[in-house]
């Protein structure tokens, strides 16, 4: 025979009233009002399509139990200025068992479908947490926040974990500078890959300034394998206001070959060097005798005239010795007025 439902139900009645609970929350509320506790924590989105790392502060507020997660930004990180990650709210831990006719697709969470809520037991230092999807690593709290646990859960210990730190991060995500491609300056090429809108390279204009009109100059000779270059002069100008190096050629009669301007000023990076980090000639690299590699071709000093030995002389303890003295040897000029350098070209100091 079919059990009745109704009959059922009545055998069964519902009690009259509910129990109501213990857990006075006005007490709470009174006693733990404005008490918080403050964890810090790195925000880990290592599953993401772009994966980082970023501080945040989690604060749990004792007087309801809410938890609020908020970002700590950095200048110029390139993030909008909005702190708050997970708004204030109580953070479910533990779901109720759902019925087979319950929506698998529902967005808001009643009271009826928690079991369980977060509470401070559950944030413990060098744990890594799951709140609403994300996974937040706990690496050290606040002062307030150890004197609680020691107080109310002695047995959770709270001591301070390492985290990497924001150099290590950093050195994983290094820029690639490409290589140089020949349009422009190194400098300006540079700019492009360090900002969106590049800006112009900054000049030392104090330099600028006091060096105006001031080059020295060269004679050199093209170093070559083909037997029309044989023969072929060139002047080098170095201009000590910008640091660039300008070639002309002096013209030869029956030649074939116009003479003219044959490298605008433009500075010239060593052999070897790189983008990140070019090396530019300098005087001090010019002695006579010296190859100069410019843009493929090479070049070998052959002479000087006395404004660069004057400059030379006056800048000694930049200078290296080879340098000086291969100047001195070509014009000439005998060193015995002048003060001695050591083998790194620094003026040696007179002992006492």
């Amino acid at each position: 025979m079919p059990v009745d439902p109704y009959v059922k139900r009545s055998k069964n009645p519902l009690p009259a009233y509910t129990t109501p609970s213990e857990f006075d929350p006005m007490h709470q509320f009174l006693t733990m009002d404005r008490k918080v506790l403050r964890f810090s924590a790195l925000l880990d989105d290592a599953e993401a399509l772009f994966a980082d790392t970023r501080p945040v502060t989690i604060q749990y507020y004792l007087g309801d139990n809410t938890v609020e997660i908020r970002e700590v930004h950095e200048p110029n990180s390139g993030r909008d200025p909005f702190p708050i990650l997970i708004n204030r709210q109580k953070l479910p831990k533990k779901f109720k068992a759902a019925p087979e006719n319950f929506p698998s697709c529902v967005l808001e969470v009643s009271k009826a479908e928690v079991e369980e809520y977060y509470s401070p037991k559950d944030f413990q230092l060098g744990q890594t947490m799951q709140l609403r999807g994300r996974r937040f690593r706990l690496y050290d709290c606040d002062g307030f926040t150890k004197d609680y646990y020691q107080k109310n859960h002695p047995d959770i210990q709270m001591k301070p974990s390492e985290v990497p730190k924001r150099t290590d991060l950093d050195q994983k995500w290094k820029k690639e500078v490409p290589p140089y491609n020949g349009f422009g300056s190194i400098e300006d090429s540079l700019q492009n890959c360090l900002s969106l809108i590049p800006e112009p390279p900054k000049k030392n204009v104090l330099k600028m300034l006091e060096n105006n009109n001031k080059v020295l100059c060269y004679s050199v000779r093209l170093e070559s394998q083909n037997p029309d270059d044989e023969g072929r002069r060139f002047i080098l100008s170095y201009s000590l206001a910008n640091d660039m190096i300008s070639i002309f050629e002096k013209p030869t009669r029956n030649s074939g070959i116009i003479g003219g301007k044959f490298l605008k000023e433009t500075r010239i990076t060593k052999p070897g060097s790189t983008v990140e980090s070019p090396e530019f000639y300098s005087p001090a690299d010019f002695a006579i005798g010296a190859t100069l590699e410019v843009f493929g071709r090479r070049f070998v000093l052959t002479d000087a005239d006395q404004n660069v030995l004057t400059y030379l002389e006056s800048n000694a303890s930049k200078i290296p010795r080879q340098t000086l003295d291969s100047i001195y040897q070509k014009l000439g000029v005998k060193r015995e007025n002048n003060q001695p350098h050591d083998q790194n070209g620094d003026v040696a100091e007179p002992s006492s």
